[in-house]
């Protein structure tokens, strides 16, 4: 039994008494309007469940979904360590749709790009969920920059990014007419979202269609029952306990971490080997004053440099009204480390001396500097923002949120650009399904991603 968790789950109105303080459903009590008449619901008692999503960002919550609609007939739960869903990653991210022109041909990383592009179209239209096909330009402002310009054109187009056109200085005037640029590449596919809304509109699906939410509840460890529940009906069909920092307890028959931060950590509690480590990049964010967001209409990003592994600070509406610049990005001392001084002595020792990061400095130094000097000093980031937009000064900016970025590194100092997926040894490992990286976009890729999850999770666990 667990008694002190948050029910959120089910149908037929129960999810009334999760969430104290209202959850932004866009149906159901807090929003005056009812649920659905829709059988599946668990009761608050429930503390066993065939399949077990542990956090509840955008990909575990996609990934939940799709597994329900699937498979009607299981029990699914998600866990998630905080209060409320999607708030780290999820919630964190400057909200860009993407199209799938930055990714090498044929990878598996453009595929779910641009089919999840199209799936998010999809489903926001279906769901009434606002979005903004915005566009975007990927702009040279020196002419060394041409080459690579146009060799990213072509990758998109064998991509299959919609729309694409290499457009010149007077054509990018019309498009941005404060912006400069020699030559730039127009992707009118490109467009923004409220990922945390879409996130929450994932796990309402999921919760009509029978699926069980609880918050407050971080993993501290996975095992294998070592007995049968006493007075237990069901023996040992659900073999694995979940246990969480305030000694409660879940059982499953199957486990599926979606960790994000934390992936890493969380598939050590099932034997796994703990390569690749997450080491945690903070994005700092600008923001526009109101009275001069009329310099930005869509989306301007740099032509990116594939020395380096980032895209460059970039220009980015938001659904808010609001534009966003940035982000750099700088090693954060705190896996959830939102603010510059945020600190956690295990998060700096686990990456300073477990993971690749030191091989990693080495081989992007002058990068890495460079992107701790515009975090401490706004008027080196301003100056690398006048090179597309020479109207903005230093007085038209404010200091904006962060974001975190769990950034998967193998030994030898390499970004981990591919999905990995990981179990463990012994009896655990073959009821366990480790998401142990889903690389950026992830969220604009979350349906597509969710789908060969689910793929995978049927092919292991044979449901």
């Amino acid at each position: 039994m667990v008694p002190a968790l948050r029910y959120l789950g089910g149908a037929c109105g129960r999810a009334r008494w999760g969430f104290p303080g209202g959850f932004p459903w866009t149906c159901g009590p807090a929003s005056g309007r009812p649920w659905p008449q829709c059988g599946g619901g668990r009761s608050a008692s429930t503390s066993s469940f065939d399949v077990v999503i542990v956090g509840g960002g955008i990909v575990g919550l996609a990934s939940a979904r799709a597994l329900i609609l699937r498979h009607p007939a299981l029990s699914i739960g998600v866990l998630e360590k905080e209060k409320d869903l999607a708030v780290h990653q999820t919630g964190h991210n400057s909200g860009v749709i993407h199209s799938g022109i930055y990714y090498k041909p044929e990878s598996l990383k453009a595929k779910l790009c641009v089919q999840g592009a199209a799936l998010i179209y999809e489903y926001c239209n279906q769901k009434g969920i606002a979005y903004k096909q915005c566009g975007k330009l990927i702009v040279a402002v020196e002419q060394e920059e041409i080459p690579r310009l146009q060799a990213l054109y072509e990758r998109g187009l064998q991509n299959g990014v919609q729309g694409l056109r290499l457009i010149q200085q007077e054509d990018i005037k019309k498009k941005e007419p404060y912006c400069r640029g020699l030559m730039a590449i127009d992707c009118p596919y490109t467009g923004i979202v409220d990922y945390q809304q879409l996130a929450l509109s994932f796990a309402q699906d999921f919760q009509e269609a029978g699926g069980s939410v609880l918050t407050n509840f971080e993993v501290k460890d996975i095992e294998m029952a070592k007995e049968s529940p006493s007075r237990s009906k069901d023996g040992m069909k659900y073999p694995i306990v979940i246990k969480n920092t305030k000694g409660e307890e879940i059982r499953c028959q199957y486990v599926v971490t979606c960790a994000g931060l934390y992936s890493d950590r969380i598939s050590e509690l099932s034997g796994c080997n703990p390569n690749p480590r997450i080491v945690p990049f903070r994005g700092d964010y600008l923001l526009l004053k109101p009275e001069k967001r009329y310099l930005v209409k869509g989306n301007i990003y740099p032509v990116p440099d594939s020395r380096f592994p980032f895209l460059g600070v970039h220009f980015t509406p938001r659904m808010d009204g609001n534009i966003w610049l940035g982000p750099n990005a700088v090693l954060a001392f705190k896996r959830e480390g939102y603010r510059p001084f945020d600190f956690s002595a295990r998060d700096v020792m686990d990456v300073m001396i477990n993971s690749g990061l030191i091989k990693l400095v080495f081989q992007n130094f002058s990068y890495g500097v460079n992107e701790m000097y515009k975090a401490c000093f706004l008027s080196a980031t301003v100056k690398h923002l006048q090179k597309f937009i020479p109207e903005i000064t230093i007085s038209d900016l404010l200091r904006g949120p962060a974001g975190v970025r769990a950034q998967a590194l193998d030994r030898d100092g390499n970004l981990v650009e591919d999905f990995v997926f990981d179990g463990g040894v012994g009896d655990i490992g073959n009821r366990i399904l480790h998401v142990r990286n889903a690389p950026s976009p992830a969220a604009t890729s979350s349906l597509a991603i969710s789908g060969m999850i689910a793929d995978e999770v049927q092919q292991r666990f044979e449901l």
